[in-house]
């Protein structure tokens, strides 16, 4: 760190909600997808129960970048220590803490704080990297409390399912079907247009105009992150669907000796101001829950019977 100066930072939010809430919340970064805006997939790589390596991607300045971080978790004190080994690209050095101070009558302080280095010849990017850890810290601290003041019902908020389909064909013709969205305008009746960039190889950005139940249409955005030789595609929406605050999930390609097992998996989380404006007024959050449901399961069996058939009519044809 020679010739390198240190940059610090801190912020701070105050949560109406108990000191333990909060912390539960950033001790579990696997569902920060769901509950962080600009985190788009955590991948926990080790974790002994003190001990974690976490690889994330997560939008800075809308790039998509990633990093592993090295944690260390003291529930006793509230507070994670963390270092990143394979840092984020400009950034020459990357730590900080995550810290949880209990106030009074069910408050807390919520803390992160960073201090990090990049090559002192290049400005621009200690400048580039100032803001974007600025803007990410507060956006995960105001997500975070709105979610921590909200935490006795935050299971009526949240919720996760899977849909899945035997495939009696090759697992690549399967991925294929799935990691060519660009292609799926015309074959899936629900999907009306595909915007699709890539600005990196596995890296999807894309814009869709969705034909909902009632007959209308549904402007989503989002990211995907694809494994091919996993047989994994996640996504994160960065423009959910009106009823959403949140959107994640992944599709899974997953061979065995006597086919393919195709899983398609969503977390979601409602947002409570649009329920009654878009369902009626008395709608509540089951009701919501249900509609959600649905419409997510329609659309992800229409795909992967699609897939299905994509990969067995190959096989047919052969």
């Amino acid at each position: 760190m020679s010739g390198e100066l240190i940059h610090r930072q801190s912020h701070t939010a105050e949560v109406a909600a108990p000191a333990h809430v909060a912390y539960a919340l950033i001790a579990d970064p696997e569902r920060w997808p769901l509950f962080l805006p600009r985190n788009v997939y955590t991948q926990r790589l080790d974790f002994d129960g003190t001990r974690e390596r976490l690889r994330m991607w997560v939008l800075a300045g809308g790039q998509i970048t990633s990093w592993t971080s090295q944690r260390v978790q003291d529930p006793a004190r509230r507070r994670i220590t963390f270092r990143q080994d394979l840092l984020m690209v400009p950034a020459t050095s990357m730590a900080g803490v995550w810290s949880v101070q209990a106030l009074d009558a069910g408050r807390c302080l919520l803390r992160l704080e960073h201090e990090f280095t990049t090559a002192q010849e290049r400005p621009r990017d200690q400048a580039w990297l100032s803001e974007v850890t600025a803007a990410n810290s507060r956006s995960a601290l105001d997500s975070l409390r709105f979610l921590a003041e909200r935490w006795p019902r935050l299971d009526q908020l949240a919720l996760s399912f899977a849909e899945s389909v035997r495939v009696k064909g090759p697992a690549e013709l399967v991925y294929n079907f799935l990691y060519e969205i660009a292609d799926w305008p015309g074959q899936l009746p629900h999907v009306r247009r595909v915007a699709l960039e890539e600005p990196h190889v596995g890296i999807q950005k894309v814009a869709l105009d969705l034909a909902t139940a009632d007959g209308g249409e549904a402007a989503v955005a989002g990211i995907r992150i694809c494994f091919p030789h996993a047989g994994r595609i996640v996504h994160k929406a960065t423009v959910p669907r009106p009823l959403l605050a949140a959107h994640c999930g992944e599709w899974s390609v997953l061979p065995d000796e006597h086919g393919v097992t195709v899983v398609s998996q969503h977390h979601a989380l409602l947002r409570e101001d649009t329920v009654e404006q878009i369902l009626g007024p008395g709608t509540g959050l089951d009701q919501a829950r249900r509609t959600v449901r649905a419409d997510l399961t329609r659309e992800s069996r229409q795909i992967l019977h699609l897939a299905r058939r994509h990969a067995e009519s190959a096989v047919r044809t052969l």
